[in-house]
């Protein structure tokens, strides 16, 4: 056989599944192309053997395959009589199948030029298990051939190939205890080919003095299984189902299909849990996927600053509980919440886990994951838009902006137990973002703007200058959304005499004086955001709603 593009012409292929474990497969080249037929071959349990001269450039993943000892180098040109010297003992030598992988230019042969020359062409393959699919254009278009063979494996339900080998291991035992019984007579009674299509008498009425016909009813019943589930309804079969129908088979129990049927409805009630990102407050950010999360969950868990607006999308009839954080809290807090999904999960309840911005920014997400996937239930995690840069752009400050800010540093104001994390050393081009810093504002900005005290050491990390722009976000995208603009010099004050709303953040670095030029004030307070809500044709601006509407504090 030989490496081929089929010619425009040509019949259908006959495409085949081929075992060629301990097969030879002679690779002539040394190209890309030469390392992609190096790794097919070994993917497929056959022995690769390179044939490309001492001095050629040898592509990397060929050296690697042949100084692991999976790939052989004969150091020389490709010659005839390797065709019928190098393959295996038990065909006389002849190698199994030939790789040309030559360039363009080569005098010798080349699958390109000469497809008259070529007897088969590798499919595009994506395998599960004991699934594997093969797309071929025939060479007329191979990266077509990725996408398509990409866009059937995508539609199929995850992890399917398990499915396959649980449905042909109950095949396989179906027969051995038909045969143990006298009820068929040959392992060949039925079709065994996956290429074999349904007889004309596949639906045909099983009668009892049919005796031929019932040695294969269950057979019958499992193709036809086989043949009208959903895909996902197969792939929810488990060993404990596949062991339930076999043993009721075995008793007699007439209602197999109804068994089934149960055993399968019990595996799809299996609990299952969603790690959410409620985004930044605003409901319109949320994604679709947390949307529909909200929506279809037996029981919500949510952290205690999932805006308001957020928990009335969720419908009536579902349980939610609030997070009862507070200092000093959190911790105890947190594992009643682990521990009240768990216990949901196991009753095979749909869980979700409301977690404001996104889960996996400073929001414990990957804790819960893990704590989950102990227990058997792996989270299904939903990406949140983080207020980190949202609430920024809410706020009219570009995070990054040429010859300004070419960099963004996320922070969390407030380390483990509450410890106050090191603050980052001054870039005059960095916006940082300060998540969960405003309770602890006054000891932050100290911090930032004041050089290490231990001079016996190199000074390391470069203090904020006093007069850095900065500002504090509070509820980002919400109608009474609140900025108040300012140094850092003056913040503290700011805050102090302004109070807090919460949930907010802290920007700081040149960045926030882009759009918003400095006055001679000391701060300027904006009060409400209807940005998201013209977007639906709510456009009154009264001034208690107006996005522009300002408090100014002069020097």
């Amino acid at each position: 056989m030989r490496d081929s593009k089929c010619g425009e012409n040509s019949p259908a292929p006959l495409l085949t599944a081929v075992d060629a474990t301990s097969q030879v497969h002679l690779i002539v080249g040394s190209n890309p192309l030469a390392a992609a037929r190096c790794t097919k071959c070994l993917e497929a349990g056959a022995k690769p053997i390179i044939i490309a001269p001492e001095d050629a450039d040898m592509h990397f993943l060929l050296i690697e395959r042949i100084e692991q000892g999976s790939a052989q180098w004969v150091k020389r040109e490709f010659q005839d009589e390797d065709l019928t010297s190098l393959g295996r003992d038990e065909v006389d030598h002849v190698v199994d199948a030939v790789f040309v992988t030559l360039g363009g230019d080569n005098p010798l042969m080349n699958v390109s030029d000469a497809p008259e020359l070529c007897s088969f062409t590798l499919l595009s393959t994506y395998s599960d298990g004991p699934l594997h699919i093969g797309i071929t254009t025939s060479g007329r278009g191979c990266k077509l051939a990725s996408r398509l063979r990409r866009e059937i494996a995508s539609s199929l339900p995850a992890n399917f190939g398990m499915a396959v080998d649980r449905l042909g291991t109950l095949r396989k035992r179906i027969w051995e205890e038909d045969q143990a019984a006298g009820r068929t007579e040959s392992k060949f009674e039925v079709e065994d080919d996956d290429s074999t299509a349904q007889s004309h008498t596949f639906n045909a009425l099983v009668r009892n003095e049919d005796a031929s016909a019932a040695k294969t009813r269950r057979i019958r019943w499992l193709s036809q299984i086989c043949e009208y589930w959903p895909l996902q309804k197969l792939a929810d079969i488990s060993d404990a189902d596949v062991d339930a129908i076999l043993t009721a088979y075995s008793s007699g129990n007439p209602d197999v299909g109804s068994l089934v049927e149960e055993q399968v409805g019990s595996q799809r009630r299996k609990g299952k849990i969603f790690l959410a990102g409620s985004g930044p407050g605003h409901p319109d950010l949320l994604t679709r996927a947390t949307y529909n999360a909200i929506r279809d969950a037996d029981i919500i868990l949510a952290d205690k600053l999932v805006p308001a607006p957020v928990l009335e999308l969720i419908p009536r009839r579902t349980e939610v509980h609030i997070a009862r954080k507070f200092p000093g809290n959190a911790d105890q807090a947190q594992e009643e919440f682990l521990q009240m999904g768990l216990k949901a999960l196991k009753a095979g309840r749909r869980v979700l886990r409301l977690k404001q911005g996104d889960p996996y920014l400073y929001g414990r997400g990957a804790e819960e994951y893990d704590f989950f996937k102990k227990e058997g239930y792996e989270p299904v995690v939903l990406p949140g838009i983080t207020s980190a840069l949202s609430a920024p752009l809410f706020a009219g400050i570009p995070a990054t902006h040429r010859s300004v800010a070419d960099q963004v540093l996320i922070c969390t104001g407030t380390g483990r137990q509450g410890t106050a994390p090191e603050p980052p050393t001054y870039i005059p081009t960095q916006t940082v973002v300060f998540l969960m810093a405003l309770h602890r504002l006054s000891s932050l900005v100290e911090s930032l703007t004041t050089a290490p005290a231990d001079t016996a050491t190199p000074i390391s990390r470069v203090p904020w200058p006093r007069d850095t722009p900065c500002a504090v976000i509070e509820r980002a995208s919400c109608p009474d959304q609140r900025v108040i603009r300012t140094t850092l010099e003056h913040v503290c004050l700011a805050v102090e005499e302004e109070g807090s709303r919460p949930p907010g953040l802290l920007v700081v670095g040149a960045s926030c004086h882009v759009l918003h030029k400095p006055g001679s004030q000391k701060w300027v307070v904006e009060e409400g955001f209807r940005g998201l809500g013209e977007l639906r044709g709510e456009g009154d601006t009264t001034m208690a709603e107006n996005p522009a509407a300002t408090e100014t504090k002069d020097l």
